[in-house]
């Protein structure tokens, strides 16, 4: 018989497991439909979390190309428009099953750093024309090895699949760091004034997801980036110089700096669809988890085969390859918004930036500290979510090992990229992220380290 004691503090389990669970409980669900303002400022931010990465890309790449004021303009805004396309996809899924294009989860797509190494060689031997053909040529790589997903997967259980999300988070706090010390390369890098906007910013955020209602919470991150870009215009760290020279309309146009299909110039590019494939099925496992979706592996396999369609969209209209970006894996735990309406608002808010070109400077002004403020707890709750998909997983001697090799290589390459540089081309681009490095390590030390039979001894 079970005592009184032993009632009530089974009864206070229970209510405190209801507590957390509530706690954890989603304000929107993926298949929630906010209402349309909601939708809107939910959906610009989203936007706003994500643009830093969306225009990095554009803006390198113009310059390698030695391109003028007009031309950088164009390739951000090709870029612009080209991710909201792809993220309405992505996040909507279109197609019948088995040809299925997006994995149907709020996603922000955009250009990944993973193809700026080859692009470098690339427009030095053949221009801008042969970057647009080789990725576009080498895209359909990635739509065929999407069809090879399912049988992988098998190979991800949780102690890998938990090792990757927490990875993900923790190779980015670096790139979040960058920018709260006001971005790499920056005259006054780390100096008091922009730690302290970053970390003005990252109270505000927490403070108001933590003690405001549930119509307020989900705007956290809006809110903190709003404030600290007021701030900052008093403090001349907003340059409205560059809105001003900004075009007011931008049209978009195809093939308009032609297009040259070699095989030659799709080769470099090969491993960077390889990285991201890898780096994709870590994003859509993560938001699997955060959006508490049960994800099938053709759902996952769909998602990659938006990257490929998406890189293969891009350069007819000026941008580059497509990949899923992690930010909405660190927004949604935060808002506890996992609506996928809002994901193709965004969508829609980056096509209209894109041809309003005067509105996407004024976001792209932000200082970079009021993102780095927002990112770090952004990224941060990216790890937490890994943490939480481990902390389910048996810590035997195997698992640890699993763990440890994917910890230790993943964030090795992220503090120190050119370790890799030594290496032959194909390994030194498949282990130039520190994401790809420690996923790869994961599923080889899987496979390597067999489970050992547990042998009941009888007396």
């Amino acid at each position: 018989m079970e005592s009184k004691l032993e009632k009530r503090v089974g009864i206070l389990k229970d209510e405190q497991e209801e507590i957390l669970s509530n706690e954890d409980e989603l304000l929107y669900g993926v298949e929630d439909s906010p209402d349309l303002i909601t939708t809107s400022v939910l959906g610009f931010q989203n936007v706003i979390t994500a643009f830093g990465g969306l225009v990095a890309v554009p803006l390198v790449i113009a310059g390698m190309a030695g391109f003028g004021v007009a031309d950088t303009a164009y390739l951000v805004s090709a870029g612009l428009l080209v991710s909201g396309i792809v993220s309405i996809i992505q996040s909507k899924g279109i197609g019948p099953k088995g040809f299925r294009v997006g994995g149907g989860l709020p996603t922000i797509m955009g250009t990944d750093f993973a193809f700026v190494g080859p692009a470098a060689s690339v427009i030095a031997t053949g221009g801008i024309a042969a970057y647009f053909g080789g990725t576009m040529l080498a895209s359909l790589l990635e739509i065929i090895m999407s069809y090879f997903i399912k049988p992988l997967m098998k190979y991800f259980p949780p102690v890998v699949t938990g090792s990757v999300i927490s990875l993900m988070g923790m190779t980015l706090m670096s790139v979040a760091m960058d920018w709260a010390a006001g971005g790499v390369g920056a005259a006054n890098y780390g100096s008091p004034l922009n730690i302290g906007i970053a970390v003005f910013v990252f109270l505000i955020i927490a403070v108001v997801n933590h003690y405001a209602g549930k119509k307020v919470a989900p705007l956290s991150v809006l809110i903190g980036a709003v404030v600290g870009y007021i701030v900052c215009i008093p403090l001349g760290m907003v340059d409205f110089q560059q809105v001003t020279d900004a075009a007011w309309f931008a049209f978009p146009q195809i093939f308009k700096y032609g297009i040259s299909f070699k095989l030659e110039y799709a080769l470099p590019f090969v491993t960077g669809y390889l990285v991201t494939v890898i780096e994709t099925v870590g994003v859509m496992q993560t938001l699997g988890q955060v959006t508490k979706t049960e994800l099938k592996d053709e759902d996952i396999a769909a998602g990659v085969r938006a990257d490929g369609v998406g890189s293969f969209i891009g350069p007819i209209l000026g941008s580059g390859p497509a990949a899923t970006f992690s930010q909405n894996a660190g927004l949604i735990p935060m808002t506890k918004n996992a609506s996928r309406k809002v994901a193709i608002a965004a969508g829609f808010i980056m096509i209209l930036m894109s041809l309003f070109p005067k509105f996407a400077t004024l976001v792209s002004i932000m200082p970079m500290p009021v993102l780095g403020g927002a990112g770090l707890l952004m990224f941060g709750n990216v790890a937490a979510a890994g943490i939480q998909s481990l902390s389910r997983v048996k810590f035997n001697n195997r698992n640890m090992i699993i763990v440890a090799a994917s910890l230790a290589v993943g964030l090795g390459v992220s503090f120190r990229p050119e370790v890799t540089a030594g290496l032959p081309t194909f390994l030194s681009g498949l282990f130039s992220s520190g994401i790809s490095a420690g996923t790869i390590v994961a599923l080889l030390m899987n496979i390597i380290l067999k489970e050992k039979e547990v042998v009941e001894q009888t007396a």
